[in-house]
């Protein structure tokens, strides 16, 4: 078996029956690098181009999305690593706020880009498959139509950085296994630290693949000291965010319990498995199966390792946290490119399947982005809130302000130098302080995640005005509040535009009083990781 070419019908990689004529049609060019293949196509880049340029075409529609209020407050407060994720995020929302201020789509630039990327590395890793220029361009369309990488691409938050991280491991892990240069694992090593430093999944994704490519038959090929200097570089990068939680707790590990008992446990399971079809657009399902066969199919060791990798993962995920369907996204990228490989001659040997899979990636595409872009008005998308909560999520957030800013303005002058602000959720202290600071509002204190971190406010606050969000993620708030305070009373109740029930709809503004002790000393209390 050489290193070349195409892959064949039963998904086998070799040189038999290419047309090296005509690179443009199937046939494969030559590579310098211990085996033939194909030029890369110019046309990915154009599907990368097509798909940035929607992402920041829309990028100023609705709003700000909840994580992203959340994350340019903890831009304000950079540090080594947060509650919740990793440094990097937080570090690209402060230079966007240096860049462009408090902007949509300067902050949306960089997932932009990053799901762009992601479409390069689809492409390529294709290539690195053996694909043709065609298999190429086709790995490029199934990835830039992905409903995950749509989303993500909108949203500033980790998804998108995570994606393109697991895509790029996967890249360079098959470019190990089919030229056998295990200097690319210093390369993997890398990838697998910047992409822990954006979020932790992606040193779960690294551990257990080097467990996987250790215990197997690739250990004899693979295995050697640039693996472990790649090992070592990946645990060097993500130090700073170890030295951080471990004067902290370990916050990560409290957060992931409390993500675990939400999202995970046997009536979780199901909605894992259905969710994993809604990963690629539902007719690439086709090819990112076939993509598991051809990898196991393959002849080489590393390569299998990354079918492996993707079963250990899906049932690690599907028990422990089986709602976040989202996990394993980054890794489609790679069963797609496999996929489009392997199915290669079987969808040009009658072009009327290769017409069809077209097809329904255009009708399934579509229909993903009106769920999860702001391709709609803003008054027509509460029918999406139950598939994708995306675009739900960046409703509301000038009104809540308003709301609290009346209430605020409304105490009395001497009650309000000495009272502040509580959220009881990220977001809406993010709303707060980064919507809220031209409106004159004091800084939001924040009883979640990182928020609890930077502390109470004024800790001899005598009056709090208190956010809550709806009953069904704060139940009981009301009662909760007078545990602390002696009075509370609704002061204004929250609501979402177009009939949006969100996170935010039927919560409450509270004005507290008669603290039961000072403020301060309830702080310790308060903490919620979730």
């Amino acid at each position: 078996m050489t290193d070349a070419g195409r892959a064949d019908g039963t998904g086998k990689v070799g040189t038999e029956g290419v047309d090296t004529g005509d690179v443009g049609t199937g046939g494969v060019g030559t590579g310098a690098d211990g085996g033939g293949i194909a030029p890369l196509d110019r046309r990915v880049f154009a599907v990368a181009g097509v798909v940035f340029a929607v992402l920041m075409a829309l990028s100023t529609r609705y709003g700000f999305h909840r994580d992203e209020l959340y994350f340019l407050d903890s831009a304000r407060h950079l540090q080594a690593s947060y509650v919740d994720q990793p440094v990097l995020a937080p570090l690209l929302a402060r230079l966007s706020l240096s860049l462009f201020g408090v902007s949509e789509a300067g902050l949306r630039l960089w997932p932009a880009l990053a799901a762009a990327g992601t479409v390069v590395v689809g492409g390529l890793t294709a290539r690195e498959f053996g694909g043709a220029r065609r298999a190429q361009f086709l790995a490029a369309i199934a990835t830039g139509t992905m409903p995950v990488l749509l989303s993500s691409g909108h949203v500033a938050n980790t998804t998108s950085y995570e994606v393109l991280a697991w895509a790029a491991i996967a890249l360079t892990v098959t470019r190990i296994g089919r030229t056998g240069d295990t200097r690319w694992w210093l390369a993997a090593g890398a990838l697998v630290g910047i992409g822990a430093e954006f979020n932790h999944l992606a040193a779960i994704f690294g551990a257990v693949l080097l467990a996987v490519a250790l215990l197997g038959p690739a250990r004899r090929t693979v295995a050697d000291r640039r693996l472990l200097a790649g090992a070592a570089i990946a645990v060097l990068l993500v130090l700073p965010d170890l030295w951080w939680q471990a004067r902290h707790d370990w916050a990560m590990f409290e957060m992931t319990r409390a993500l675990n008992a939400e999202h995970g446990g046997p009536g979780n399971i199901i909605t894992w498995i259905v969710g994993q079809l809604s990963m690629s657009c539902l007719v690439m399902t086709l090819l990112w199966v076939a993509g598991l066969r051809f990898l196991w199919r393959s002849g080489r060791p590393l390569w299998r390792c990354l079918a492996t990798t993707y079963a250990v993962l899906f049932v690690l995920f599907a028990v422990t946290t089986g709602a976040q369907v989202y996990y394993l996204g980054g890794l489609y990228v790679c069963l797609l490119a496999a996929g489009a490989v392997g199915l290669d001659d079987w969808l040009h040997s009658r072009p009327e399947r290769l017409r069809a899979l077209l097809a329904g990636t255009a009708v399934s595409a579509t229909l993903s982005a009106v769920i999860v872009l702001p391709v709609l008005p803003s008054s027509g998308v509460a029918w999406t809130y139950g598939i994708s909560a995306t675009s739900g999520e960046t409703l509301g957030w000038p009104q809540l302000v308003d709301t609290v800013g009346q209430v605020w303005n409304g105490l009395p002058a001497g009650q309000r130098a000495n009272a502040v602000i509580f959220a009881a959720d990220y977001s809406e202290a993010g709303a707060i302080n980064e919507l809220g600071r031209s409106a004159g509002l004091p800084t939001a204190a924040g009883a979640q995640n990182t928020n609890w971190w930077w502390g109470a406010g004024n800790p001899d606050a005598t009056t709090v005005v208190a956010v809550a969000p709806g009953p069904e993620h704060a139940p009981g708030y009301t009662a909760h509040l007078r545990r602390y305070f002696r009075h509370v009373r609704v002061a204004a109740t929250l609501s979402s535009p177009g009939g949006v029930h969100n996170i935010e709809s039927g919560g409450h503004v509270y004005i507290c009083t008669g603290p039961r002790r000072p403020w301060g000393a309830m702080w310790p209390e308060l903490r919620n990781y979730a």
